[in-house]
């Protein structure tokens, strides 16, 4: 089923949004709706922004950490070696080493 068939459409506005890869998309939006600052580029899938001579930056991609890099984050390696060592104390007492 169509537009035609299903009645008059609400009056449309095209808005020209540009990436950084300079592609410009011009969605539809009723005449009454919010206006976005931003929207997905479809070919490239960066932000883009009303503005051709100043779209918005790509996306920053923060590189993978694994559980170990997060721990360094917030420990010295004087915290670490204490840590192990206190650990390590508690496994010998458990066998009855100390």
């Amino acid at each position: 089923m169509g537009e035609n068939e299903r009645g008059e459409s609400a009056p449309r506005q095209y808005v020209s949004f540009f990436c950084a890869n300079g592609h410009e998309t011009r969605p539809a939006f009723a005449l009454d709706a919010p206006l976005p600052d931003t929207w997905d580029c479809p070919r490239c899938g960066f932000p883009a922004g009303r503005e051709s001579q100043a779209p918005p930056g790509a996306p920053r991609n923060e590189p993978y950490k694994t559980h170990l890099a997060y721990v360094k984050e917030r420990r010295s390696d004087a915290d670490g070696a204490a840590l192990l060592q206190e650990a390590l104390n508690k496994l010998k007492a458990r066998r009855g080493e100390l």
